[in-house]
């Protein structure tokens, strides 16, 4: 395989069989596989939860794959889970996002309409945002935020036919089509594109800065200026970073948010080498948690690898690598 590649994208959830029904119905996912209990062992120390017990759900759209984690049992000792602040802003360092792809934002929202009059789910964006002819990189790109039924944030963008993979340019049975990045907040560009490329091996994938009522009404800000750097992998999603310049005041992530928290959002990265990663991770900005490399055994089929690592990058987005 070329590495690195991201196999997965995933949050915490508080009920994953509402939370997977809800992305099934309202954006057509299909259930990838039986849910996985897991109970303990090396998985729950590599997250950072000794004896937790957690069921997985598994989510596929396109080529992509969204991973719902629910804590069924925090574990001896562990403080419960948290829910996503409710003053949270698009400019907050703990905000991290899946950007769903859509071949019709006309469809994608009559098909969310439903939701949104029951109240289930509630806009970011004041109305789709095109993206205006001055900003070269992103004109002529459609654009709307919303949460979720629990708060995390989504967006579904859709791109003009001269931008954008070819992959999203293609016949599809709905209006989605799949996941071209995770976007998070951060603090310092040159600092994340060390972690991310440097470390990590990613590639740039477009730089620029977004600015005007167009990017207000889509983040819900005022006066917003965002810094937008993209880290792409050989295929699939990539990740991108959100640096705002404007409007000030975005707060970092808590020191301790865990997997057992709402807000906690995990990229299973696949990688050729877990110990070189993990030797130069702090020179690069990042954080090794939870002991390390960890040897899964019996449960490497949780991730398909014999080993991972659970890391933070310099912001406190947590990923997963596997190695493989």
């Amino acid at each position: 395989m070329t590495h690195p590649h991201i196999d997965s994208i995933g949050f915490t959830t508080a009920d994953a069989e509402a939370t997977a029904s809800f992305f099934a119905e309202c954006l057509g996912f299909q259930r990838d596989a039986a849910p996985l209990i897991v109970d303990g062992g090396p998985y729950a120390e590599l997250v950072g939860l000794p004896g937790a017990r957690f069921k997985l759900l598994r989510l596929a759209i396109g080529a992509e794959v969204l991973e719902l984690t629910e804590v069924l049992d925090s574990g001896p000792g562990a403080r419960p889970g948290r829910p996503i602040p409710t003053d949270s802003l698009s400019n907050d360092r703990w905000f991290q996002h899946s950007c769903l792809v859509v071949n019709s934002m006309e469809a994608a929202l009559a098909a969310l309409q439903p939701a949104f009059a029951a109240g289930r789910i509630k806009p970011i964006s004041s109305a789709p945002q095109r993206l205006p002819d001055w900003n070269t990189a992103a004109a002529g790109i459609v654009a709307y935020k919303f949460h979720d039924p629990e708060g995390h944030p989504l967006e579904l963008l859709q791109f003009p036919p001269d931008k954008g993979e070819a992959r999203w340019h293609v016949e599809a049975p709905g209006a989605l089509l799949g996941i071209d990045h995770s976007a998070i907040g951060i603090a310092d560009t040159a600092a994340s594109c060390r972690f991310y490329r440097e470390l990590l091996g990613l590639s740039a994938g477009g730089d620029g800065v977004n600015s005007g009522q167009e990017q207000d009404g889509l983040d819900g800000l005022s006066g917003t200026r965002v810094h937008i750097t993209g880290h792409r992998c050989p295929t699939g999603a990539g990740v991108e970073c959100l640096d705002y310049r404007e409007p000030t005041g975005g707060r970092a992530m808590p020191a301790d948010q865990g997997i057992q928290d709402l807000a906690h959002w995990q990229l299973r990265l696949r990688v050729a080498d877990l110990a070189a990663i993990a030797e130069r991770a702090e020179a690069c900005g990042g954080q090794v948690l939870h002991g390390g490399v960890i040897e899964l055994g019996a449960q490497a089929s949780l991730v398909g690898a014999e080993r991972a690592l659970q890391l933070a990058d310099p912001d406190g987005h947590q990923l997963q690598l596997v190695q493989g």
